[in-house]
């Protein structure tokens, strides 16, 4: 039986992670590149997604350091 709060994980498309994030196709390849960005999970031969879980964590840290910066600012 599982957790009510607990959601099963779910897989986003590129185009989702895009309106997601606010990232740009290229910004997401050169982040992943980077080590700086969730890596996609192969679903097919010519399809991959993201786990929803990891792109709203990534969301969350890109929300704590850019808060953490207007903090240091003042």
């Amino acid at each position: 039986m599982s957790q009510p709060n607990q959601r099963e994980p779910a897989f986003l498309r590129r185009k989702d992670v895009q309106i997601r994030t606010g990232l740009a196709r290229s910004t997401i390849y050169l982040y992943i590149q980077q080590g700086a960005f969730p890596k996609p999970v192969t679903l097919g031969r010519r399809a991959v997604g993201w786990l929803e879980s990891e792109v709203s964590a990534w969301i969350t840290e890109r929300v704590r350091v850019a808060r953490d910066h207007q903090r240091e600012a003042r």
